[in-house]
């Protein structure tokens, strides 16, 4: 069977990558793992004994993108497709990167943001650091239509 990885962020273009996702995944026979990576937890003195709210605040948070995930593979069978809801925390690139190759997956899809070069300068790129990393073909779904 067929594996798609497709990292998800909630951001305005992850509606197109699960359309994408859907559609390979029913196309190809495949099992479709929806992929979240939340931030690792914050690295600061004292958070292990840290204030109870910023303990409260990151669990809240854990527990809503985890719900969403769920939700959103939740919809894909619905439709029909094989889909799995995962939420990994890390640093997203690597953790994208591991998840695939754990998973064995065939491709991987995810969302570009269309930022500035700019913007990939000083921040960096996740769909640009999968693209240079990666073992498996990608699928990179635009945020923005493309222009004829």
């Amino acid at each position: 069977m067929k594996t798609i990885v497709v990292a998800i962020d909630f951001s305005s273009v992850t509606a197109d990558v699960l359309e994408r996702a859907a559609e390979l995944g029913k196309g190809l026979s495949a099992a479709v793992w929806l992929v979240h990576v939340a931030a690792p937890d914050p690295d600061f003195v004292g958070y292990d004994a840290g204030p109870t709210t910023v303990r409260d605040q990151v669990a809240h948070e854990m527990r809503d993108t985890h719900r969403r995930v769920q939700d959103e593979a939740d919809a894909l069978r619905a439709r029909g497709v094989n889909a799995t809801a995962l939420q990994v925390q890390g640093p997203t690139v690597e953790t994208i990167l591991h998840e695939a190759e754990r998973l064995h997956a065939d491709v991987i899809v995810l969302g570009s943001h269309g930022h500035s070069a700019l913007h990939r300068a000083l921040l960096g790129s996740i769909s640009e650091g999968v693209l240079h990393r990666a073992t498996c073909p990608i699928l990179i779904v635009p945020s923005r239509p493309a222009t004829r």
